[in-house]
């Protein structure tokens, strides 16, 4: 995988990862002061942490899935049996069982590994989800305080 192609398929990651994680912004529609603004933004990022028990800060950092060689061991090494046996079946049909579960393995490693893959990047993409329902919340109680507090919110 060369390094374009490596980019192209993060950056949506994070376009997503920064619109999920935005803060609303307040406008002072009754004449606040920007230290006023400042209280209440931070009174009012205390009061959304407390009722969605989300934090912006520990939201951003969330640790993606496991991955790497140790994920997804168990769907080649499952594969690889289902194609050996299989191939060993096929093989004897054909008159070299051997030869048969041998390519079978082989098959079977790969669809193995290919279902790895997959189940891996259900697993980011539910994540991300999560993340993403749980700024969505975030965004709306600290919007509703902002709002309680005279500053009109997008």
């Amino acid at each position: 995988m060369n390094a374009w192609t490596k980019i192209a398929s993060i950056a949506p990651l994070l376009c997503l990862q920064i619109a999920a994680q935005a803060q609303p912004v307040a406008y002072p529609a009754k004449g606040q002061s920007s230290q006023q603004q400042q209280k209440d933004q931070s009174a009012c990022v205390s009061w959304a942490k407390s009722k969605t028990g989300v934090d912006p800060a520990t939201a951003a950092a969330a640790a993606p899935p496991p991955s790497g060689p140790a994920v997804g061991g168990g769907e080649r090494v499952s594969g690889a049996a289902r194609g050996a046996a299989g191939g060993a079946v096929i093989g004897a049909i054909a008159g070299n069982a051997g030869k048969g579960a041998a390519i079978g393995a082989a098959t079977g490693t790969m669809v193995g590994g290919v279902r790895a893959r997959q189940n891996r990047r259900n697993a980011e993409a539910s994540a991300q989800a999560q993340n993403q329902n749980a700024m969505a919340a975030f965004n709306q109680a600290y919007s509703a305080c902002m709002s309680g507090r005279g500053y009109t919110t997008q």
